[in-house]
């Protein structure tokens, strides 16, 4: 298996720790019976947010993990392939 050369993207992790920061915002808004139009549109910015940690993860692994693979003509290219296509198929759903 294929295994990662570069460390933690610090970009990732901060946006990841907004998302989580608004996700419980939202939590704070049920729990004060908030107007649910409200609640709706942070739902709707946490779902967006959360997708662009998820696009900038792709473009970093297709980027970073995925090349590599492909570059040094491994025997793991298939099955990296078949991950990538995998993980992207889950991604969109």
């Amino acid at each position: 298996m294929h295994q990662h050369t570069h460390g933690p993207n610090k970009d990732l992790i901060t946006r990841m720790s907004k998302v989580i920061g608004h996700a419980n915002s939202v939590k704070v808004m049920i729990e004060n019976n908030r107007d649910c139009s409200e609640i709706l549109i942070q739902i709707a910015a946490v779902r967006s947010a959360l997708n662009k940690v998820g696009k900038l993860l792709l473009d970093d692994h297709i980027s970073h993990c995925v090349l590599e693979v492909i570059e040094k003509d491994s025997s793991e290219k298939d099955e990296i392939l078949n991950d990538l296509k995998d993980a992207i198929d889950k991604f969109v759903r």
